[in-house]
């Protein structure tokens, strides 16, 4: 049994897919099949259920599936321990951001992560902010920049980057823009615009409306706010937005206080493990990137 079989067996457990787990491990669909398959006349059992469109871990899968983990862990767990002791760090750091996100500090974080540990291999993986949550648990993402409701999921390290109220944005003329201040309910006789369910705004709206008993219809989401503004300009619904967002195409959009939405939405750095030292690196610079304060 090798490591580089465990490794295949969680990718492919991760995926629900062998032609996802080979992108991730970067070997042929044909290879990593092959070590699957090895790997189950080893343990004498098949570990998945391939009969499905979709990858299922069978019962004997599902047992092995922590220990393979582990195993993986303990791995990595003795290059560290050597880095640790020599100053070096290598190896390979997974960086999860959310679709739509444009916020460059984190891509001069990264440079300069690259800059001052080259033999880090970093991967960016762009998703929704829930599934970069489950990833940062499973282990599968390091570090991710995710969308949150009030505060970060409970259980992970977090570093908040912005913290802000939702707006209602909408172009000129629109009936709505005169008015400055709107309510909740005020937007329910117009069809929103907004991201899409798993993002941190979707989420904040989502809580606000439910907190009112109100049920809007969303009539587009697009995961990226210059899609949505491109929408609502052309007068296809009223944009939920964060302040930020709305700011930033304040010659196109009149942006409007929503005085019954407090929850604030978070952008906010998530990980789990404090112990590698890849991880620790990428935070120093990041909240050097972002000018926030050293936290211990």
């Amino acid at each position: 049994m090798e490591l580089r079989q465990l490794e295949y067996f969680v990718a492919v457990a991760d995926e629900r897919n062998f032609t996802r787990a080979a992108e991730r491990v970067h070997i042929s669909q044909s290879g990593v099949s092959a070590q699957i398959r090895r790997l189950e006349r080893e343990v004498g059992a098949e570990l998945f259920d391939r009969s499905a469109r979709t990858v299922t871990l069978t019962a004997a899968g599902e047992a092995a599936l922590p220990h393979a983990r582990a195993a993986l862990a303990a791995a990595g767990a003795v290059g560290q321990a050597v880095s640790e002791v020599t100053g070096l760090i290598r190896g390979r750091l997974t960086v999860g951001m959310v679709i739509g996100c444009t916020i460059t500090p984190l891509f001069d974080a990264l440079a300069a992560f690259h800059g001052a540990h080259p033999g880090v291999e970093i991967a960016l993986l762009e998703d929704s902010s829930d599934r970069l949550v489950d990833g940062v648990r499973t282990g599968r993402v390091d570090v991710a920049l995710i969308g949150a409701a009030a505060a970060a999921p409970e259980g992970l390290e977090s570093l908040t980057i912005i913290s802000e109220r939702l707006v209602a944005a909408v172009p000129a003329g629109h009936p709505l823009a005169a008015s400055g201040t709107v309510s909740l309910s005020d937007l329910m006789a117009h069809p929103i615009v907004c991201m899409p369910p798993g993002t941190g705004l979707r989420k904040v709206f989502d809580q606000a409306c439910a907190a009112q008993g109100l049920h809007p219809a969303i009539a587009l989401q697009a995961g990226a706010a210059d899609t949505l503004v491109d929408l609502v300009v052309r007068g296809l619904g009223v944009a939920v937005l964060s302040e930020s967002m709305a700011a930033g195409h304040g010659d196109r959009l009149t942006a409007l206080d929503l005085k019954d939405a407090d929850i604030p939405a978070l952008l906010a750095l998530v990980w789990q493990s404090p112990h590698n030292p890849a991880v620790r690196e990428l935070l120093v610079h990041s909240r050097r990137a972002f000018r926030a304060p050293d936290t211990p």
